[in-house]
């Protein structure tokens, strides 16, 4: 009878093997280990909750911060703040298991903060448009979902390697971004939007500043002289209007004056790829109206 109830045991424990630990690397290059898959996650930037959902897990996503609206199901998840001031009242009683965080210049306190709850922290950023799939897998890992991850990126990778192969060697076009006007402020080269500008041809006029998010001047853009102006579609926000009364400017006078959805391209999440996308094709809009001069 012993030896039966052992056999009973050994098989049970080999039907339901003990789940391992799951390592993986940040952004920040820093190592996160869940001993199991991370069921209770919260989410500190609009672009980490369409990354979460991406990978699989929307479901185990039980906190976020303000204007994480996309997809349509993240509408409803109990807010904790915003990505500059959480509640970590709010934090400690969802009782997460994995905290994914965003590295911004005023989030070190934040992460501090939760680091201090003993719960695994993930800071998200990515630098690239290829570290968007990859972010996706990473995530996925960390809640057990890795074949809805592994799908999604999977498809990522091919849209931009059809981006890539759509828009290589096209003649350059040197852009303005404008995030907003008032003070007026763009990307530098390093913000992923530029690495997004690079695959469809564009030369980002302030690629060179040290600053990811730097408040430029009037007087600054007038002198770069872009050939095409992209702005965001945001409420209380004049965008590209506040170029047409200098038609001295290349991009006023051939008509390249965009204006693009800055959800699709002020988040580094899976929709990136598609305002990219969006993004080339104003680009190439812009090399039309030059051959047609």
């Amino acid at each position: 009878m012993k030896q039966m109830t052992l056999a009973i045991l050994v098989a049970g424990s080999l039907a339901c093997p003990v789940q391992a630990a799951v390592t993986v690397k940040d952004d920040a290059g820093q190592t996160v280990t869940v001993n199991k898959p991370a069921l209770r996650v919260i989410s500190m930037a609009p672009h980490v909750t369409e990354l979460l959902f991406a990978a699989g897990g929307g479901s185990h996503v039980v906190g976020a911060v303000n204007y994480s609206d996309y997809p349509e199901a993240a509408k409803s998840i109990p807010r904790i703040g915003s990505n500059r001031e959480i509640d970590i009242e709010r934090v400690i009683a969802l009782k997460p298991d994995l905290i994914v965080a965003w590295m911004h210049n005023s989030s070190e306190r934040q992460i501090d903060l939760v680091r201090k709850l003993g719960v695994p922290v993930f800071q998200s950023d990515p630098q690239s448009l290829d570290s968007i799939p990859e972010s996706v897998l990473r995530l996925g890992r960390l809640m057990g979902t890795d074949a809805a991850a592994e799908a999604t990126a999977t498809q990522l990778r091919k849209q931009l390697a059809a981006l890539r192969a759509q828009y290589a060697r096209r003649p350059p076009v040197r852009t303005f971004y404008q995030v907003w006007d008032k003070p007026l402020y763009t990307l530098s080269g390093k913000s992923i939007l530029t690495d997004a500008m690079r695959l469809c041809g564009g030369v980002n006029i302030f690629d060179s500043l040290n600053v990811v998010a730097p408040i430029v001047t009037i007087e600054s853009v007038l002198q770069a002289n872009p050939e095409a102006i992209i702005a965001t579609a945001e409420k209380n926000y004049s965008g590209v209007e506040l170029w047409k009364q200098y038609g001295s400017v290349q991009a006023v006078r051939n008509k390249n004056l965009f204006t693009l959805d800055g959800n699709l391209l002020n988040r580094a999440g899976p929709r990136m790829i598609e305002g990219t996308a969006a993004m080339c094709e104003v680009l190439e809009q812009a090399r039309k109206h030059r051959a047609a001069k």
